[in-house]
């Protein structure tokens, strides 16, 4: 039980808690005011070749099913044999433009660490061109994506997706249109609807705020986002983006009361909530924890499996054995291609504390088959050795009371 105990302990708090649950936009913001710069490339023209100095380049244009362009930058993914890579971001008209390979300015999900999907197959992610599923031997001149699809991440929204199959390095960049279909079970929306009624004065300052961001000069940008709110409390987008500069600031006080005050003016608003679950993780308040994590999952249940995770983490120290294993069930059924292999750990974790030594077992040595190099390593091994011990003994004191004992003669051949 206490080797438990430090399990659970050393599984609560994975970094990057609040993009393991939904890669981000380039703003933060959840308002549609303003301009996004995202990470187009301006001045491409769509009949130019794919290629600027040995290097592929791609474009295009998402649009929700009714033919609107996204209400926030939507996140594009390049997924190469089942692993996600954020390339890039929409403007505000949908349209996105990006070289492939080059993200190192776009936020990226936990589940995307490099590291962790080579652990998932034993192969590196990337070839020699820095393109997943390409060959060693792929030369620039012959690169091929024939493993890829592209797709728009957007929370609330299912995205078809384009092939990148066949597709070389001097074809047309233009991949066509990708198209946001809307999720009819999501409460939860990725605008702010009262903010889309502030008043001119608040829009203004929220503006210039994000013009001051896009520069980079955050306390400016912090200043003005306090002039909105103080001109229209209910300003959940500013909020909430005065509260991501008050956390980059590392003031987690003034974060948490402004993610708090995001949530105040517009409940149904997603972009607070995975920011508090890190705050109140990081502090281990787990009632908090619970309530937080409940809420964004009645607003999306389907966004954001590492919410599960939280969930479960949190009510495993509140004593809800049961709701936890339910939740991070839950968490796994929405992760298919094992993005998130921490799921496995805390199941296996919960099993050990209910005593079902062959099911925690099963699932460790499944975290450790997806994670085979992971900073827990040594400890995962001596967990998965305990729990060998522990379902060996458990074995034979089922057997003993099943009233399974020697044969006849002490298990020596009787006489002919």
């Amino acid at each position: 039980m206490q080797a438990a105990l430090g399990l659970m302990m050393a599984v609560a708090i994975p970094s990057q808690i609040a993009h393991a649950q939904k890669t981000g936009s380039p703003t933060g913001s959840g308002s549609n005011s303003g301009t996004a710069s995202g990470r187009t490339t301006t001045g491409v023209s769509p009949s130019a070749a794919g290629a600027w100095n040995g290097n592929v380049y791609l474009t295009g244009i998402v649009m929700l099913d009714d033919g609107v362009p996204p209400p926030v930058p939507a996140t594009i993914e390049r997924v190469c044999n089942g692993a996600p890579r954020a390339e890039g971001y929409t403007d505000l008209k949908g349209r996105f433009s990006f070289q492939v390979g080059d993200s190192s300015d776009v936020m990226q999900d936990a589940s995307e660490d490099d590291s962790n999907q080579a652990g998932r197959s034993g192969q590196p992610v990337t070839g020699s061109a820095g393109v997943a599923g390409a060959p060693p031997q792929s030369s620039p001149a012959k690169m091929r994506l024939d493993n890829c699809d592209l797709r728009a991440v957007l929370a609330g929204f299912r995205s078809d997706t384009i092939s990148l199959a066949g597709r070389h390095l001097m074809d047309d960049p233009n991949v066509g249109t990708i198209v946001l279909h809307r999720l009819v079970d999501v409460e939860g929306t990725v605008v702010s609807v009262t903010s889309l009624q502030a008043p001119k004065d608040a829009r203004r300052a929220y503006e210039k705020a994000h013009q001051y961001m896009r520069k980079n000069n955050l306390a400016d940008a912090a200043d003005e986002l306090l002039k909105a709110v103080n001109i229209y409390p209910k300003y959940a987008a500013a909020w909430f983006d005065l509260g991501m500069i008050q956390a980059q600031f590392q003031d987690e006080v003034k974060a948490r009361q402004s993610f708090t005050n995001a949530v105040a003016a517009d409940p149904k608003f997603i972009g607070p909530y995975p920011p508090l679950i890190e705050l109140a993780a990081i502090a281990k308040k787990w009632v908090e924890l619970a309530d937080i994590t409940s809420r964004l999952l009645k607003l999306d249940p389907v966004d954001y499996p590492m919410a599960y995770f939280y969930h479960a983490t949190a009510n495993m120290h509140l004593g809800q054995v049961d709701v936890a294993e339910q939740s991070v069930r839950a968490g796994q059924k929405l992760d298919t291609t094992h993005q998130y292999p921490k799921l496995e750990q805390l199941l296996a974790m919960i099993l050990w504390r209910k005593k079902d030594y062959a099911g925690a077992l099963e699932h460790l040595r499944t975290y450790l088959q997806l994670v085979p190099d992971g900073k827990d390593t040594a400890r995962t091994k001596k967990e998965i050795a305990e729990l060998e011990r522990l379902s060996g003994v458990n074995q034979q004191a089922n057997a003993a009371s099943a009233g399974v004992d020697d044969p006849p003669g002490g298990g020596q051949p009787g006489p002919p």
